[in-house]
């Protein structure tokens, strides 16, 4: 028999809780997102997008 492996979210992830609050502070804290840049705009448009591809395509193969 084979043996089932622990599922990917949680299989990868041996940190303890303190090394993520460790890696959590490690973000600046004053980062600056022009939210009206058309970049800005066209990056959230790309991955509301890409997004709904997944999404389209985790119901249609959960019909199969």
């Amino acid at each position: 028999m084979s043996e089932r492996q622990g599922s990917g979210a949680t299989a990868g992830n041996n940190k303890t809780s303190a090394e993520q609050d460790a890696s959590k502070t490690d973000v600046p804290e004053d980062f600056d997102i022009d939210m009206d840049a058309p970049e800005t705009e066209k990056a959230a448009v790309t991955i509301q997008s890409q997004f709904r591809k997944f999404q389209k395509k985790k119901r249609d193969d959960d019909k199969s």
